[in-house]
């Protein structure tokens, strides 16, 4: 029992020294955008708007610092995912085996990259096309006038569903590898999918037909790529 404690002790304490690295990474990181980066940020998640003529006002006085904030801090926890995703792994590599810790360090980086992925394609593809949608829907008989916040909340919502969905061939990859499914019974089940697809993007997107369908689309694209991926991973 005192060698248990002893080494419940152990975890903790590596366990708070890892979430002490990583906040005062994300800290360190949001002092350094929030006092010299963050007007070129605002410019640059602005210029899809900004680009077509229509003008972006604030409603309080506190509007624009408080928004400001909130982009620091997300682009504060962005910029330190590597340093998390390594506080993550030092702590779990001990638990593992040499060919599992291998395993483990391809899947960490296939997940980020999927991550940037799918927020680059929805940034680069999917919102400009939403944008022109929505601007569209108001001509002639209304102008729009667009708060900061508001434009800033929705450009969010809209991109980071983008990132978490496209991890799905890699949580499909987990899955058939612990043998909870294989690729027969995914492609057994696509009907139920594209159901479950369409109501996951109903429910991770802003309440409109055209963001659900931007994403529900991909989304089962992926579900696709992500039977191929277990049939591959089923013959290991």
């Amino acid at each position: 029992m005192p060698e248990e404690k002893t080494a419940l002790l152990t975890h903790l304490i590596e366990l708070r020294r890892a979430l002490i690295v990583c906040a005062v990474s994300v800290a360190v990181l949001f002092c350094v955008i929030f006092g010299f980066l963050i007007d070129y940020l605002m410019t640059w998640l602005t210029a899809p708007i900004q680009a077509r003529g229509i003008e972006i006002i604030y409603t309080a006085m506190s509007e624009a610092l408080l928004t400001k904030f909130k982009v620091s801090v997300i682009a504060s926890i962005i910029c330190a995912s590597p340093v998390i995703i390594w506080q993550i792994w030092s702590f779990i590599k001990p638990g593992l085996y040499p060919e599992e810790q291998k395993k483990c360090r391809y899947l960490f980086l296939v997940m980020l990259g999927l991550f940037l992925l799918g927020v680059s394609f929805c940034y680069m593809v999917v919102y400009s096309f939403a944008v022109d949608f929505f601007l569209v829907q108001g001509t002639g008989f209304a102008a729009p006038l667009l708060s900061l916040d508001s434009y800033i909340g929705f450009l969010l919502s809209f991109i980071l569903p983008f990132g978490i969905s496209f991890q799905l061939p890699a949580a499909l990859y987990m899955t058939t590898r612990v043998g909870w499914t294989n690729h027969a019974m995914l492609a057994s089940k696509r009907k139920y999918v594209l159901l479950a697809v369409f109501t996951i993007a109903a429910i991770l997107t802003p309440p409109d037909v055209v963001s659900q369908v931007a994403l529900g689309i991909p989304l089962y694209a992926l579900y696709e790529v992500g039977i191929q991926v277990s049939r591959f991973a089923g013959k290991k």
